[in-house]
Parts: structure tokens; sequence; C-alpha cells
């Protein structure tokens, strides 16, 4: 995925979506898109403000319009990226405490979030590498049924549990 779609999944798909979880890549491309965005926006303002005041305050309403908007889902990624680390939404609010809560907001942030479910939802790295991938199985990743016992079982097996017969026309 490109910095556009990941911007586009948050904007457009996940507006107001402040249940589930967000990993590290989205919430880090959508804070950099952003980021270029206002970029961006603000030289274009600065040039047109050079060439006429009227169309560099034109452009600075733009980009106060825009950053209204980008508001919720700035707030409702955050706490999405939160829930990944297993932490409460509420914890966005640390961010008040002058000098140590932002370091500890970002430090969440960067944290790599929580392998598999948690009680805020499944784990968003786990849907993208699928089935498939070999730590995502709920068996071993040789596809042995059987059950882990290095010292057997001192039951009779079932028949049920028994390999079928070799066919090997050597034998």
């Amino acid at each position: 995925m490109e910095i556009k779609d990941w911007f586009l999944k948050v904007v457009r798909d996940n507006y107001a979506n402040f249940e589930g979880r967000a990993r590290r890549k989205e919430y880090w491309m959508f804070m950099l898109a952003q980021f270029i965005l206002f970029l961006a926006l603000f030289i274009v303002s600065a040039i047109f403000y050079a060439i006429s005041s009227t169309l560099g305050g034109l452009i600075y309403g733009i980009i106060g319009l825009l950053s209204l908007a980008l508001v919720i889902p700035g707030l409702a990624v955050t706490v999405r990226r939160l829930h990944d680390t297993n932490k409460s939404g509420w914890f966005i609010l640390v961010s008040l405490i002058p000098f140590v809560g932002g370091i500890y907001l970002l430090y969440l942030e960067i944290l790599e979030g929580d392998k598999g479910p948690n009680q805020y939802g499944p784990d968003p790295k786990a849907e993208e590498n699928g089935s498939s991938h070999p730590f995502n199985q709920s068996q071993d990743p040789f596809g042995s049924s059987q059950s882990n016992n290095p010292f057997g079982s001192s039951q009779t097996p079932n028949s049920s549990s028994t390999p079928p017969a070799d066919n090997d026309p050597f034998a």
C-alpha cells in the first residue's frame, strides 16, 4: 500500500472509528501523509501570500478547515493505536502532563502492538499475514495433528487416530 492508501484508510474508511486496533504502520503513515500535506499547503500559501495577501489568506483558511476536518480521524487513529498496545483510549490524555506526558504518549505510539487478540480486537498484523502464515495457525507449522507428548502415551490408540496403511508397491 502507498502512503495515499494509508491516509485514505484512516480518513475515508475509519473517520470516527474509535474501536478496534491500528498497527504502527497505519498510524505513522497517516501522520506522515498529514505532515506532507500541511507542509505542501504552507509552501503554496507562502508563495501565494507573496503574490497577493488575499490569495495567501484564502489558502491559510483552507489549511484551517483541513486541520479541523482531520482532528477527529487523528484522534481516532491514535486511540486505535493505543488499543493495539492494550491501553485504553483515555491514555491520550496523558499528553496533557507537562514535559513527560507527550514523551510517554510517543513511547506508546512507537511500542509494538500486542501479538494476537486482546480486549480491543484481533491483531491487525495477523489479518494482513493471513491464516497461511505458520505463526497464525492453531496447529504446528508442519501440519501434524498428533499430540506433542514426547514420552508417548500409555493408553492404546484409537482406530481413528492410527495412520492409514502404507500402500508401498515395493513392500
